[in-house]
C-alpha cells in the first residue's frame, strides 16, 4: 500500500523543547501540529491511536468519576453527546457498538451501573478497531499493548488471588495462557520477549513510581522495535507519537522525569541521523 512520506514534518519534529519552568509541554499542540501535516488517510490513524483516552474519558464519565485525560479527541462536552445523546459517529466502530449497546440497555433505576463489564467491553472494542486498522503501526501496537496490560493485569490478580479471566481484555493464545498457566512467567517467555522485564517490574519493584516508569520504558522501547525500518511515514509518526504520551505522563507527575524524557526523545529525531539510516 502507497505510504506518504513525510520528511519536513520528521524533521521539524526535533525543534520541541520542554520549558524548564513549566511541569511539562503542550502534548495537545504537538499532536495538533502532526495531525495536520498529514493526509486525511493518516490523520484518521492518529485519532485512532488517541481513542485509547477517549474510552478512559467515557469510562470515568460513565461510572460518574470527576476525571478527564486531555489526550482524547473528545472533549468532556463530546464525552456526554456520546453517553447521553446518541453521538456514537464520533466514535470508531467496534466502540460505537459497545456505546450503543450499553447506553440502550442501562437501567437508569439501577444504581450499581455494570461499569467494570462496561469498561473491559469498550477497551476490547478499542483493540478491535486497531486490529482492524489498516496502519501497520497500529496493528502492532495494538497487539503489543493489549498483552502487556493484561500481563501486567494478571500478575496484580494472581498475586491479590483474584481470577485472572476477569481482569484481561479481548480472546487469543496470549489470554488462554495467562488464564491457565501457573507458570511464573504464564509459559509466555518465548512469545514475548519483554515479559521477564514485566514480571520484574510489577512483582519485585515495590516503588509504584518506579513499577510504572519501567513498564512505560517497556513501551519506549517496543515503539522503536515497530519502526525500526520507518523513518518519514505515518508509522514513525506514531511511534513519535506514543512517546510523546509518555512523556506528557511523567511530565504531569514530575518535571524533572518529564524533561529528561523529552530529551531522550530529542536527541532520537537528528534528521541527519534518519537520513544516514537509509
Amino acid at each position: 500500500m502507497f505510504s506518504s512520506e513525510y520528511y519536513y514534518l520528521v524533521a521539524g519534529l526535533r525543534d520541541w523543547t520542554l520549558d524548564a519552568d513549566t511541569k511539562g509541554f503542550d502534548a495537545r499542540a504537538i499532536i495538533e501540529e502532526i495531525s495536520a501535516g498529514v493526509s486525511k488517510r493518516d490523520r484518521e490513524a492518529i485519532r485512532l491511536l488517541y481513542a485509547y483516552y477517549d474510552c478512559e474519558n467515557i469510562v470515568a464519565a460513565y461510572g460518574s468519576r470527576e476525571r478527564y485525560n486531555p489526550l482524547g479527541n473528545l472533549s468532556e462536552e463530546q464525552v456526554q453527546e456520546v453517553l447521553h445523546d446518541g453521538g456514537y459517529s464520533l466514535l470508531p466502530s467496534h466502540m460505537s457498538k459497545v456505546l450503543r449497546s450499553y447506553v440502550a440497555n442501562d437501567d437508569e433505576d439501577d444504581e450499581q451501573k455494570p461499569t467494570e463489564r462496561f469498561e473491559k467491553a469498550l477497551y476490547e472494542a478499542y483493540y478491535a478497531d486497531l486490529a482492524s486498522s489498516k496502519c501497520r503501526f497500529l496493528n502492532r501496537w495494538g497487539e503489543f499493548d493489549r498483552n502487556l496490560r493484561n500481563v501486567s493485569a494478571a500478575l496484580a490478580a494472581r498475586e491479590a488471588g483474584r481470577i485472572i479471566s476477569e481482569v484481561t481484555v479481548g480472546r487469543g493464545d496470549v489470554v488462554e495462557q495467562l488464564g491457565r498457566s501457573s507458570a511464573a512467567d504464564f509459559g509466555l517467555r518465548g512469545e514475548l520477549p519483554y515479559i521477564d522485564a514485566v514480571i520484574a517490574a510489577v512483582n519485585d519493584e515495590k516503588n509504584i513510581v518506579e513499577k510504572e516508569r519501567k513498564i512505560d520504558a517497556v513501551r519506549w522501547s517496543e515503539a522503536d522495535e515497530i519502526t525500526v525500518f520507518d523513518f518519514f511515514n505515518i508509522d514513525y509518526l506514531l511511534s513519535y507519537l506514543v512517546k510523546v504520551n509518555i512523556v506528557a505522563r511523567w511530565s504531569m507527575l514530575s518535571a524533572e522525569v518529564g524533561r529528561q524524557m523529552l530529551d531522550r526523545l530529542i536527541k532520537e529525531l537528528d534528521a541527519k541521523e534518519l537520513v544516514n539510516k537509509q
